[in-house]
């Protein structure tokens, strides 16, 4: 009994038990065909996520990458596998490349291209073109 309680503590004292590394390779599973969005008279990237993705999705994850601060004074980061120069907005990768952060209130400022890991909750976006693919929800800086 004495060593079940053991386990059961050290269990509940550890909090990086929760949280699953993934990678950038993680984030390919998703097929990407052309879909028009009459809001924008468009055909945009429609995902189609795979099941390795889905299944991370809701949980807390945390990831390494390249942070580009878009628009810091509106709140709007994203997290990149590649450097600005050569991130998805100027067309050097996929929309698999990035993800949208809903950074916590009072975290720290970034410099563009700062290599940081962020921890969030996985949001998958299929339907709003206005938002990323990849969402982390509640995101912050991770240390190990």
């Amino acid at each position: 009994m004495l060593r079940l309680t053991i386990v059961f503590l050290l269990f509940i004292a550890t909090p990086g038990w929760s949280q699953t590394e993934i990678t950038w390779l993680t984030l390919t599973d998703v097929k990407f065909t052309r879909k028009y969005f009459e809001e924008v008279d468009e055909y945009l990237f429609y995902p189609q996520f795979g099941a390795t993705v889905k299944d991370l999705e809701g949980k807390e994850v945390y990831l390494q990458g390249y942070m580009l601060p878009i628009a810091p004074e509106e709140d709007i980061y994203i997290l990149s596998r590649y450097p600005f120069a050569s991130c998805f907005f100027c067309g050097a990768s996929g929309p698999e490349s990035i993800v949208e952060l809903k950074l916590k209130p009072g975290h720290p400022k970034f410099q563009m291209d700062q290599t940081v890991t962020i921890l969030g909750k996985l949001r998958l976006n299929q339907d709003d073109i206005n938002e990323c693919n990849f969402i982390f929800e509640e995101a912050e800086v991770y240390e190990d």
